[in-house]
């Protein structure tokens, strides 16, 4: 049976214009973005890839990204004047283009971010009607929508790690619509992906970043 569609799937999102393509989800691929970070970036490199790579300019995808990276909201009025609101708000900035990517989703794009100490690689890509796809962070894939609230977590390769997560969540009445892991290797680094019809309470976050093995937790509210 076909999946339903949602009004918001029909007319998109509240937004600045031209494009939900090119702007709202641009914003959303940004705003995910610095959750993964933890806060606005002092530095960020961004790539457009093949259609935003030649039309990123001409449709605001530009400004949108940096709106995104300042908190914006996509239906805030400062997303026209971002470019001229970066420095204020201490973000360097530079973009890339690159037009034939065969391999990446015709709407893609990569952001690098550093915060202090933090730097980050996210891959996103716009779907259209604001609908977004979180590809890869840092390198893992991870595929979630941001659309829910997600966490992702990062820890060792440990048999039973994925069962035990799960029955941490289950504990804390979380619902978990979909999850994904994906590692560098056997017995290596791995990255486990979870949206939830929740959130977790702090003290369950707490408990998931004092596991040994378990390197860092990263929150992400439905954006």
């Amino acid at each position: 049976m076909p999946e339903k569609s949602s009004v918001f799937d029909m007319i998109g999102p509240v937004m600045i214009g031209p494009s939900s393509s090119h702007t709202a989800g641009v914003v959303r691929i940004a705003r995910a973005a610095i959750k993964i970070l933890g806060g606005i970036p002092e530095e960020a490199e961004i790539t457009f890839y093949n259609s935003f790579a030649r039309t990123y300019e001409g449709h605001g995808s530009d400004r949108a990204i940096i709106a995104g990276l300042l908190g914006f909201n996509t239906d805030d009025k400062r997303i026209k004047e971002a470019l001229d609101l970066a420095p204020q708000n201490g973000l360097a900035y530079k973009f890339r283009s690159i037009g034939n990517a065969s391999a990446l989703h015709p709407n893609s794009i990569r952001l690098r971010l550093k915060r202090g100490e933090q730097e980050i690689e996210v891959l996103g890509e716009s779907k259209g009607g604001g609908v977004i796809n979180v590809a890869e962070v840092n390198g893992f894939k991870a595929d979630f929508s941001a659309s829910l609230h997600s966490m992702i977590i990062f820890a060792d390769d440990v048999k039973g790690s994925v069962a035990f997560i799960a029955n941490v969540l289950a504990h804390d009445d979380c619902n978990i619509a979909t999850m994904s892991v994906s590692r560098k290797g056997r017995n290596d680094l791995a990255c486990l992906v979870i949206e939830m019809d929740s959130g977790i309470k702090p003290v369950t976050f707490d408990y998931l970043r004092s596991l040994s093995w378990v390197k860092e937790v990263i929150d992400i509210p439905q954006i």
